[in-house]
């Protein structure tokens, strides 16, 4: 049993000792390789096929257990690292901790975007961008996107979130009006909120963190264990609603095959939504 503590509280050593494992992973190939997997599973509503990881019901259980997977690998490094998360709530300025130098760095300049500061720069020799859908061999930011602002968002649009009783509802993708899992990963139909929560971080932190391969962004990790710990929140909130849709969908529906029921496996690693609902026997959040 491990903690996944708030970024902010954090010692030095501890953010030493992650950006180690990071960086002996990245070194190994590991770390890249994570970063393709995102990639391969980001199916959007408009392509073909089963959609397992984002725009689904399965977007919770699928990124439960993708950091998971991530967070063994670490350990693998370093028995006493864990994912730390960060609340992005509270930590909401570029001047937040986990922007430090010792940590993930801050900004990109002006222009290219480029991260110029803390272990993850690519002039540092440490952090080279090899899977990507752009051209560029560095770690990119644009934090707020001055060019047309965006921040990030707040407690009270989290706890509009959590006061969603159902976890999904029809169509089961982007377009689900009701339902926890769409109203944290964030996507709706238009105008000044077009984006919300989930994918509303993604875009105030700009650069890589926009695409597919958004792992490529070491504070990936930190925004999915904050993802995760919403969910149990909600599971706290909510105990009689359970995972939906509970059975698998009637071929008749326009989702049949695409989305994963309570019970249905998921790729790639063939586990059910069912096994993973409950995070308690492997790790806790401080």
């Amino acid at each position: 049993m491990h903690t996944r503590k708030n970024q902010r509280n954090l010692s030095r050593s501890e953010k030493r000792r992650l950006v180690d494992a990071l960086l002996a992973l990245k070194r190994s190939g590991r770390y890249d390789e994570f970063v393709r997997m995102h990639g391969e599973y980001y199916v959007p509503d408009a392509e073909k096929g089963p959609r397992a990881a984002h725009m689904t019901p399965s977007f919770f259980p699928w990124h439960r257990r993708f950091l998971l997977e991530f967070e063994r690998a670490l350990q693998q490094v370093d028995p006493g690292v864990s994912v730390p998360y960060w609340d992005w709530t509270t930590d909401n300025t570029p001047a937040s901790s986990l922007w430090a130098e010792d940590f993930l760095g801050g900004n990109g300049r002006t222009g290219d975007r480029q991260v110029m500061t803390g272990p993850f720069a690519y002039s540092k020799g440490n952090w080279k961008i090899n899977a990507r859908v752009t051209e560029g061999k560095f770690l990119t930011r644009n934090f707020g996107r001055p060019s047309d602002p965006v921040s990030l968002p707040t407690k009270g649009d989290v706890a509009k979130a959590l006061r969603e009783s159902a976890y999904d509802a029809a169509p089961w993708d982007s377009t689900a009006t009701t339902g926890f899992r769409n109203a944290i990963e964030g996507w709706s139909a238009g105008g000044p909120a077009r984006w919300r929560n989930h994918n509303r971080v993604h875009r105030w932190v700009g650069g890589l963190m926009l695409g597919a391969t958004s792992p490529n962004d070491p504070v990936f990790w930190l925004h999915h264990a904050f993802m995760d710990l919403l969910w149990i929140r909600w599971q706290q909130a909510h105990p009689r609603s359970g995972y939906l849709p509970r059975t698998r969908l009637a071929a008749s529906d326009p989702q049949a095959g695409r989305v994963f029921a309570l019970d249905e496996p998921m790729p790639p690693w063939n586990v059910r939504p069912s096994a993973l609902l409950d995070h308690s026997r492997l790790y806790r959040y401080a």
